[in-house]
């Protein structure tokens, strides 16, 4: 790649984890490091996290990073032009202004505490569920910031405290780590991104700034709300008491957004991301697509103040790797999250048993939050590694239903030009270096599956957008290198069609088994 000789840096804040990762001009990864960090799960349904100890785990992986890259002879130090930062999204934050302290615990975009919220605001406004989706392209549901927001605001004493005083601040990850990392309480940056902004309700798609109306309705004082940056422009610098004072922070986008600019995925191609949840975007230009199936309208990116915006359809999945982990910790199926492509490939098939993970509800394209997980067609023959498989095939089947649902709204399906005019779906996180699933995810779509080299391409977009902002790379070297198609491992379909479209129609029957069961009593 062209640019600057150098670092970048890129620190990840995923939903269980945090790395920071430094790649040189050629964007390859020279160091890294990864800190998990605590999940809180205070009642049913309810998610948290720990602002402070995700703040301390950016810190951690930071030094422990730039350790190990200088230790492996790269000057970090005299080379690191900036740094990207790319973050879960949604997961909402309210702290004092004067103390730097959280004022409650994050609560998690998977989240389902809000729902009470969001029936009596589909009662209330006119639109129902949909009342503000021609501003901001979602629907009215748990999974967005404005919700959580609104808890918050009614159900927490200090934070309506620290309103009433004009103390009070708002943020999704992004923002109190910008904040935190530019001087805090000493001058502190309150900003956010157009990518994070667009998941909170708030964000009008078209003018990319807070919605007058939206806010207003809702009851959301403006001052609480952040400033709106592009995704690639130098935002600030960080200050003393951090491991690299005086680096420039460049590039912020949520982190679906940043495996898009990673994956390059341009107008027409998609992507999905497989971690704790589940996430496929299309590219689709500079024009926002409104879904008729059950999708998100959202942003691309948008790679700099003076650029144009680029749109997406997006369908979130809240349970994918998640039920792996679930095997793991809370039935002791397997000890380690890498054993379970081992246990299923012991059968040929699930026997006819369909595992859907409805924990707290169904996203796209169902969007039903009164459904809960089943697990059917268990018979006496059913083992461990039926579930096992059953439990792969649910990640596969739940990314297909929502890749039909963007077929119908896009009018065609996004294409990579491979010379043979297929539809090839880029996939990146790291469920999937799993061989099995990615197999059993081409059968059941019925086209190949694109695996990059470097599966981690959030952490790299996020780099690449604050590379693009110093100058250290350009549009073209990202969007425009063939290098990383060329070095693809590409899966191809080998189930008969007969075969999928049996599987299909038993997953859509094991789907609507999950549908109002959230009333169940012990």
């Amino acid at each position: 790649m062209a640019g600057e000789k150098g670092f970048i840096g890129s620190i990840d804040q995923g939903t269980t984890s945090t790395r920071f990762i430094i790649y040189d001009h050629d964007a390859r990864a020279v160091a890294s490091h990864q800190v998990e960090f605590t999940q809180f799960y205070p009642e049913a349904g309810w998610v948290e996290h720990d602002p402070m100890e995700i703040l301390e785990s950016v810190k951690v992986c930071i030094a422990k990073a730039l350790d190990k890259a200088t230790a492996d002879g790269h000057n970090v130090d005299g080379g690191l032009k900036a740094i990207g930062l790319t973050d879960q999204r949604e997961t909402t934050i309210v702290w004092s202004k004067s103390t730097g302290l959280p004022l409650h615990k994050a609560i998690v975009w998977m989240d389902a505490r809000t729902s009470s919220i969001c029936r009596r605001l589909e009662k209330e406004l006119s639109g129902g569920r949909s009342h503000f989706v021609e501003s901001c392209g979602l629907p009215i549901s748990t999974y967005f910031s404005a919700m959580k927001l609104l808890w918050l605001m009614e159900n927490v004493d200090a934070v309506k405290d620290a309103i009433k005083k004009g103390d009070a601040i708002f943020g999704t990850i992004d923002t109190w780590l910008i904040w935190n990392m530019t001087g805090g309480i000493n001058g502190g940056l309150h900003v956010t991104d157009v990518t994070n902004a667009s998941r909170t309700m708030l964000m009008n798609l078209k003018t990319l700034s807070w919605d007058e109306e939206t806010i207003k309705t809702l009851g959301i004082p403006a001052e609480i709300l952040p400033k709106i940056v592009s995704n690639s422009e130098v935002i600030g610098e960080i200050c003393k008491g951090w491991p690299i004072p005086g680096i420039k922070i460049a590039g912020c986008l949520g982190d679906q957004h940043a495996a898009m600019l990673g994956q390059a995925c341009k107008k027409g191609e998609a992507k999905s991301t497989y971690g704790t949840g589940a996430f496929i975007l299309l590219n689709t230009g500079e024009v926002p697509i409104k879904s008729g199936h059950g999708l998100l309208t959202t942003l691309s990116y948008k790679l700099g103040p003076q650029a144009k915006t680029n749109y997406a359809l997006e369908g979130s999945i809240a349970i994918a790797g998640a039920a792996v982990q679930w095997l793991r910790d809370s039935l002791g199926i397997i000890k380690s999250a890498s054993e379970i492509e081992e246990l299923a490939a012991m059968v040929e098939s699930t026997g006819g048993v369909y595992f859907v993970p409805a924990f707290n509800g169904l996203f796209a394209p169902w969007w039903r939050e009164d459904a809960r997980g089943v697990c059917i067609g268990i018979t006496r023959f059913t083992n461990k590694s039926h579930i096992a498989r059953a439990v792969l095939e649910s990640m596969c089947f739940q990314v297909k239903d929502v890749l039909d649902s963007m077929n119908k709204d896009a009018g065609e399906k996004g294409s990579l030009d491979n010379g043979k005019g297929e539809f090839l779906l880029r996939v990146d996180g790291g469920a999937t270096a799993n061989n099995l699933l990615m197999q059993i995810q081409a059968d059941l779509m019925g086209t190949p599956v694109v695996r990059p080299v470097d599966i981690e391409t959030t952490a790299l977009g996020a780099a690449y957008a604050a590379g693009l902002a110093v100058g250290f790379w350009k549009e073209e070297d990202i969007f425009e290198s063939g290098e990383k198609s060329k070095n693809s491992k590409v899966f191809r379909p080998a189930m008969e069609e007969e075969t999928r479209k049996k599987k299909v129609e038993s997953w859509c029957k094991a789907v609507e088994r999950t549908f109002d069961l959230a009333d169940l009593s012990i």
